[in-house]
């Protein structure tokens, strides 16, 4: 009507006329502002906090009255003597409206929080997760009603929360009664509603439920396995791990364990056992970095490759090993997370994203998630660097995508010095042209090794090997230096001009560092790490080129480097390596493990589940194994930078000496002229 109070919201700016006396968290439901309620109105959990404007509001056309709420009351006094409300401060449940009012919704207020994090860039997560904890009263049963306890707590959700349709599995059932009585019929029922399935109980807490729940972001990778333990109330990351994925010992790559399936009878089940075993020990070690409950742990997200999606799910992956590499289903997953080996909440869900095509997986559904290249106004390649690469070119008009098998050379896997990125390991390079003379960074330690400080500091860890982006670093400046030519052969001490580069039977290894002296290791870049280097960055190169070709385009714009290790790469390394078609350094930038950050947004947000299942849909699939022209981009890009490639991109940038070390003739370095 129009004599009722007109209620204005503020930052959404809904507004709307309500009967006096309704209280502000009715008001907000009706309009549908995002004002939290745990307690469904109580008074007891003060998730529903509004901060009441009073005056003149010239913008909104209305004065607001000293007396346009109900004063305070007895429930907000009460809160406010044990846990204190801000200044200014009201509970929406329990504050009335009288007259015409403009009320502000603070951030920690909103249902749906929005939290600006960092990896490489900033970012807006909106939180609306599957899993929710709802406050209710149950009515006790008695001899005139003998209705069960899961029904009584199944109608007041559904009277006080509006969920219908609930469900609850067996172990989950069996603890009810308990916990209605040992809560005197007050109890947190956790709901997990993905908004399409019917509502599932995953548990039942006496009382009020004291703090947030926990949810499980992992990116299940070739070579390592990356998780993070999310909070569920505003997506913060409490804990990130990471470690080997235990099929290591099955083959190296993908198709080696396919191989292995197919040869081994029971193979695909050993290794299904093996990364389960794995993703169970990983939320383990999240739980207790994080001093959290794995009770507490009510939900999980999963991106993978479609070899580790069987082999997780206990499928046998032999298909995906022979043309046309057909899936088992490429369709997003909700399936019990106990039944994955994680070792979290037993009625918890597992959400697994769609997986794009045969050799496109669920983890690069959620680089596009991430990413969201499908909003860019022009070309932009993005590179997900792992064992298996997946790559992925496009713009608004469509958008493109491929894997290639690198192998793990890139994650220090097959390199004679190489290791997972750990405290101790080499992760930067600097090689002087002039002197040939190395110098590193070690994870752990802000100094390089020419500085002061740095012995010391190194103490703690050691200088172990070297890890990833090292190793791409390393043989980047050992082009730069003149140390390695064109066709990646290492020269002799005597063409090269330092007794760093040894002799290793018919070919030579440069020394990056010796610590023999004091126990340490001989840390070397062979020939052999280089060789392995070249197949996988080509492998990497053609993939791009592939895509390219696809959309009719010679040059890039912009290009993004993801994965594990994608911030730690650094542009001018990997353009001067070859691993990514020409573009500006400047123009190449990092997002990190997008791929994990994916399986953040869509533990955080249902919505986001829904755009990304439909956009695989509309994703283009190159399939590589098959393309005519991945054989000759692949032996162009076994050059360094590249065989015909000119790299104007990097022209002004360094200089690359013309240097042979596979002739008889004259091999002495000289410098490309500009």
């Amino acid at each position: 009507m129009a004599d009722d109070p007109l209620v204005i919201f503020t930052p959404s700016g809904k507004r709307g006329r309500v009967p006096a006396g309704t209280p502000v968290l009715e008001a907000a439901r009706k309009l549908g502002v995002d004002l939290d309620s745990v307690c469904g109105g109580r008074g007891i959990c003060s998730k529903c906090q509004v901060a009441p404007g009073k005056g003149a509001f010239p913008k909104h056309g209305v004065t607001v009255a000293e007396d346009a709420l109900t004063g305070i009351n007895a429930v907000e006094e009460r809160y406010d003597r044990i846990r204190g409300l801000k200044p200014g401060r009201r509970l929406g449940c329990q504050a009335r409206i009288q007259s015409d009012v403009v009320i502000d919704v603070p951030p920690e207020s909103q249902l749906h929080r929005q939290v600006i994090r960092k990896s490489a860039s900033e970012r807006v997560m909106v939180m609306d997760p599957a899993v929710r904890p709802f406050y209710v009263e149950v009515v006790e049963p008695d001899l005139d009603d003998p209705t069960g306890d899961f029904q009584r707590l199944s109608m007041a959700l559904e009277e006080q929360w509006q969920i219908k349709g609930l469900r609850a599995d067996l172990e989950v059932l069996a603890r009810i009664q308990k916990v209605l009585r040992k809560g005197e019929w007050k109890v947190t029922a956790v709901v997990w509603d993905d908004g399409r399935q019917p509502p599932q109980l995953i548990d039942l807490i006496p009382g009020l439920l004291d703090g947030p729940l926990y949810g499980l972001a992992i990116d299940l990778g070739s070579t390592t396995i990356a998780g993070h333990l999310v909070a569920l109330d505003d997506g913060r990351v409490l804990a990130s791990s990471g470690l080997m994925n235990p099929q290591i010992r099955f083959g190296e790559d993908l198709m080696s364990r396919v191989s292995y399936a197919m040869m081994n009878p029971g193979g695909a089940e050993e290794m299904t056992a093996a990364v389960r075993d794995g993703l169970g020990h990983l939320a383990t070690a999240l739980a207790e970095e994080a001093g959290v409950e794995p009770a507490r742990i009510t939900e999980a997200v999963v991106v993978c490759n479609p070899v580790m999606h069987h082999l997780m799910l206990g499928i046998d992956p032999v298909e995906l090993g022979q043309a046309p590499f057909a899936p088992a289903t490429s369709d997003a997953l909700v399936l019990k997370a106990r039944e994955l080996g994680l070792k979290i909440a037993p009625p918890a869900r597992a959400y697994v994203l769609p997986i794009i095509a045969g050799h496109v997986g669920a983890d690069a559904a959620a680089v596009v998630l991430s990413e969201q290249p499908q909003k860019s106004e022009t070309p932009v390649l993005i590179v997900d660097v792992g064992t298996n690469a997946e790559i992925v070119l496009g713009d608004r008009t469509r958008v493109l995508a491929c894997s290639s098998p690198t192998g793990p050379a890139f994650e220090g896997a097959q390199i004679s010095s190489g290791q997972r990125a750990a405290p101790g390991a080499i992760e930067r390079v600097r090689i002087d042209p002039l002197t040939k003379e190395p110098r590193f960074r070690i994870i752990g330690v802000e100094a390089w090794s020419d500085e002061p400080g740095f012995n010391e500091a190194a103490k703690a860890t050691g200088i172990t090997g070297i890890c990833g982006s090292g190793i791409i670093e390393a043989v980047a400046e050992m082009r730069m230096a003149g140390l390695v030519d064109p066709s990646g052969l290492i020269g002799s001490a005597e063409q090269v001009g330092t007794a760093r580069s040894v002799p290793q039977g018919r070919t030579h290894s440069y020394v990056l560092h010796d610590g023999t002296a004091e126990g340490g290791p001989l840390i070397t870049v062979t020939q052999g790490d280089i060789r392995a280097i070249q197949l996988a960055k080509s492998a990497l190169y053609a993939g791009a080129r592939l895509l390219m070709d696809e959309f009719g385009i010679e040059t890039l714009d912009r290009v993004v480097l993801a994965g594990a290790f994608g911030a730690h790469i650094s542009p001018l390394h990997a353009l001067v390596l070859g691993m990514i078609p020409d573009c500006a350094p400047e123009r190449v930038t990092s997002a990190g493990n997008a791929a994990g950050t994916g399986a953040r947004i869509a533990l955080c947000s249902r919505a986001a589940r829904v755009e990304i299942e439909d956009e695989v849909r509309r994703v283009t699939r190159i399939e590589t194994a098959i393309a005519p022209r991945f054989q000759e981009h692949f032996v162009a890009a076994n050059a360094i930078p590249h065989a015909t490639d000119a790299y104007p991109g990097l022209v002004g940038q360094v200089s690359l000496p013309e240097v042979s070390y596979n002739t008889a003739g004259d091999d002495r370095p000289r410098r490309r002229r500009r």
